[in-house]
C-alpha cells in the first residue's frame, strides 16, 4: 500500500489506538506468498532479559504469516481469537495494564495464557 518508510510511520501511529506499540503485528509482503512478519516495536533494550515484553505483537505476526504466506486462515483466526479471549478476560502485560489493580503478566505469563486459550478452543 505504501513504501517501507511511510508504512513504518503509519504503523507506529496506529499503535496508539491499541494503547501500546507492543500490540501490533506487521507484514512486508512480496510477490506471491513471500513476506516478512514482525512486531512493529523495536528491541526494547531497557527491558531485555527481564521477562517484561508484551508478546502479543509477535504472536499476531505469526498468525499473519500463517494467513498470508501459508494460506492457513483457520489457524490464524484461532490464534487471533485466543489473544482476544485472554484480553477480554482482563489479562494484561505492564505496558497495557493501565490503572488496573491486578499485577501485570510477564512475557511468559501472557504467552502461556494465550497458548492455554488456543488449546482450550482446539478441544471444543
Amino acid at each position: 500500500v505504501t513504501s517501507n518508510m511511510f508504512g513504518d510511520i503509519l504503523s507506529d501511529e496506529a499503535s496508539q489506538i491499541t494503547g501500546s506499540i507492543g500490540m501490533l503485528a506487521s507484514a512486508s509482503l512480496g510477490s506471491g506468498t513471500r513476506g516478512m512478519y514482525e512486531p512493529i516495536h523495536g528491541s526494547a533494550p531497557d527491558i531485555a532479559g527481564q521477562n517484561k515484553a508484551n508478546p502479543i505483537a509477535t504472536i499476531l505476526s505469526a498468525a499473519m504469516m500463517l494467513r498470508f504466506s501459508f494460506g492457513l486462515s483457520k489457524e490464524a483466526d484461532a490464534i487471533e481469537a485466543a489473544v482476544n479471549r485472554v484480553l477480554d478476560a482482563g489479562y494484561r502485560t505492564a505496558d497495557i495494564k493501565g490503572d488496573s489493580p491486578d499485577a501485570p503478566l510477564s512475557c511468559t505469563g501472557m504467552t502461556s495464557k494465550i497458548a492455554e486459550a488456543l488449546a482450550e478452543a482446539a478441544e471444543k
